[in-house]
């Protein structure tokens, strides 16, 4: 049986759990998320984090109704930190999301963020015909997580960083779902 929390279904994998956002996140979300190298993976995220971030995010993950949903890779069941990572779909029209992604840099190069990609993909929440995703081009390890969970690149394209302030040159993949 599936279990859903506030309207958020909980996805389990082999060593963690997608389960929704909660308040208690926060503080490990300020200091993830404000490590430079999380932030600069990423489009959205600053650095540094400005005060009250952490507390907006998690405010804007657990607004019901919300385009994106967003869960915690929790690894809690399996011994470790409760905050591995963070991974969301942001619905598009016609049935189609863009996935994206971020792990603690503790928890690089560990299969953490395959294991969670190939959970969503495989609970396929949103009921998505096409889930799209993009990775800075200078994150290799990144577009090899979307490779392995079976992604097919689509092309360059080009997103702003936040915290580089700049524009990044970027890859873009395509799952199509079943």
């Amino acid at each position: 049986m599936l279990k859903v929390i506030d309207g958020q279904l909980v996805i389990a994998a082999e060593r963690l759990v997608l389960r929704p956002v909660q308040v208690s996140d926060v503080g490990l979300f300020a200091m993830h998320a404000g490590d430079a190298r999380v932030a600069e993976g990423t489009s959205s995220i600053p650095h540094p984090l400005p005060p009250g971030a952490a507390e907006a995010f998690v405010a804007r993950a657990m607004k019901p109704g919300a385009e994106e949903r967003i869960w915690v890779m929790d690894g809690s069941a399996a011994g470790m930190p409760e905050v591995l990572g963070v991974i969301s779909l942001k619905q598009m029209d016609r049935d189609q999301s863009e996935i994206g992604y971020w792990v603690a840099p503790a928890f690089w190069n560990t299969g953490y963020a395959s294991e969670a990609v190939q959970a969503l993909i495989a609970a396929n929440p949103l009921k998505n015909k096409a889930i799209f995703a993009q990775v800075f081009q200078d994150n290799p390890g990144s577009a090899r997580v979307l490779t392995n969970c079976g992604f097919g690149y689509l092309g360059d394209a080009e997103s702003f960083s936040v915290a580089r302030n700049a524009r990044v040159q970027t890859w873009t993949y395509l799952k199509k779902m079943a």
